[in-house]
């Protein structure tokens, strides 16, 4: 058997400080194609926010990176693809999604980044990737987990 065609389904890194952390988010931006969906989860204050700035300004994108937190959703216009960042941490009930039009956000050619995607359950389409932070000695651990062939594309890229 092939070892290089084998899956990863999960890796694991742990992340000692803030530039770890948007250092990892833009690691991550180079290996991912479109279109994805990416998962972030973890308590307040554990870094999913800095990832995701990391992931977008991996991207090329200068200036402020906002959370959305209450906007739900922060879009940002690349020249091949877009990016939308939610942050649902303030929604009450799932269905609120729909008056957004959350279906549209998941085109061909978009990246979904969505914090606190379990609030959003029974909604969302199912995640390419689930990022997981959580506390860890003096810094955070963060365990990257495949759901689909693309999730573990990205997977096998990260562990080159």
């Amino acid at each position: 058997m092939n070892i290089a065609a084998q899956a990863i389904t999960q890796l694991e890194y742990f992340l000692l400080d803030e530039q770890a952390t948007l250092k990892m988010g833009e690691g991550l931006a180079q290996v991912c194609s479109v279109p994805c969906i990416i998962f972030l989860q973890g308590q307040l204050g554990m870094g999913k926010t800095t990832l995701t700035r990391g992931f977008i300004q991996g991207l090329g994108v200068r200036g402020t990176v906002k959370s959305p937190t209450f906007t739900l959703v922060e879009p940002y216009d690349l020249v091949d693809k877009q990016v939308f960042h939610f942050d649902l941490y303030r929604m009450n009930e799932p269905e609120e999604l729909e008056y957004i039009g959350i279906r549209d956000y998941f085109a061909q050619n978009s990246i979904c980044l969505i914090e606190w995607p379990e609030r959003g359950q029974g909604i969302l389409p199912a995640a390419d990737l689930i990022c997981q932070l959580s506390l860890h000695s003096a810094g955070r651990l963060l365990n990257l987990y495949a759901h689909t062939e693309l999730g573990n594309s990205i997977l096998q890229k990260l562990n080159r």
